[in-house]
């Protein structure tokens, strides 16, 4: 079973919120199979704008962690197909534009689950549920990938 992760989860892997979320994304990212992991590129982006302006990092030491995300799980590009899923996405179901790409990336790479806290838990469209990482307990499709 293929799985996305959401920016908000490696931004606090990043050190980016309070510790105990930190530890939990740490424990998680390195409880999936790395195999079965897709990050959007979009969340890369996202993840680069929160280094260097939330967490104060310079743009080379944020290119330098962005790069390591990067060879450590698949990314996926977007193409107009995704723009166009996210625009439907947005218009039919209220998500934010941003995010609502990410998830159709997400549907496009046929994952099952995106990781995120940002967007509804629970909410599925095109075979991918959302699912919150921090939720307790953890959804049965996120405890079955867990190793």
């Amino acid at each position: 079973m293929r799985i996305a992760i959401d920016t908000n989860i490696l931004a606090y892997a990043e050190g980016v919120g309070d510790i105990a979320r930190r530890d939990a994304s740490m424990v998680l990212l390195t409880r999936l199979p790395p195999e079965s992991v897709l990050l959007p590129v979009q969340v890369l982006g996202e993840l680069f704008r929160v280094l260097t302006g939330k967490a104060k990092c310079s743009p080379d030491i944020a290119r330098y962690r962005i790069l390591q995300w990067a060879d450590s799980f698949e990314v996926a590009d977007s193409g107009w197909s995704a723009f166009q899923a996210a625009f439907d996405l947005t218009v039919d179901h209220g998500l934010q534009i941003w995010d609502a790409l990410i998830l159709a990336i997400t549907a496009e790479n046929r994952c099952r689950i995106l990781l995120s806290e940002d967007m509804q838990d629970g909410f599925t469209w095109h075979g991918v549920t959302v699912v919150n990482p921090y939720r307790i307990p953890s959804h049965p499709l996120l405890s079955s990938l867990l190793i």
